[in-house]
């Protein structure tokens, strides 16, 4: 019997709390070796901005956490890409320090290495204040790393799995 994408993408379509937590992380891991880069950004995008689960300056700091310096930076860098001087100061307490005169900052994996898992969740939540688009360019940049979002919490790949349904 051959494995059912579509089947198994419907169990989670729309039901946040459907099925057992301990399968969820196993289902993904099925799932994104047959989904297209773009369902799978959707299905991040959605887990990101959900009532279910966790805020998403929270979810972008665990993902930045279990990362290597190149990833860290490189999400640091989609966060940080719209920069203006309203973000900036807001940001000033933090990392204010890693941004160039004209505001922009283009971190390396050198730097990303003094900044702390709080202060990425601070870095993500102004960064989507200033700009909602940033939800969806940092879920693309994390479509790029299934193993690494395979590591949410399971409501987060529940809600992931649904909208991935919704769009397979």
């Amino acid at each position: 019997m051959g494995f059912d994408l579509g089947n198994l993408l419907q169990q989670f379509a729309g039901h946040p709390t459907a099925a057992d937590p301990e399968g969820v992380a196993q289902a993904f891991s099925h799932v994104v070796g047959d989904t297209p880069r773009a369902s799978i950004a959707q299905g991040l995008a959605s887990a990101f901005l959900s009532d279910d689960t966790p805020p998403f300056g929270q979810l972008v700091s665990q993902l930045f956490v279990r990362s290597d310096p190149q990833v860290q930076a490189g999400v640091l860098n989609q966060l940080l890409d719209d920069v203006g001087p309203v973000m900036l100061a807001a940001l000033a307490g933090s990392v204010g320090e890693l941004f160039t005169a004209n505001g922009h900052a283009t971190l390396t994996p050198q730097q990303v290495a003094e900044i702390t898992p709080p202060q990425v969740a601070e870095i993500a939540t102004v960064a989507q204040q200033h700009n909602p688009d940033v939800v969806e360019r940092v879920a693309t940049f994390f479509a790029d790393h299934p193993q690494l979002v395979n590591s949410l919490d399971s409501a987060s790949l529940k809600v992931a799995l649904g909208k991935m349904a919704q769009v397979h």
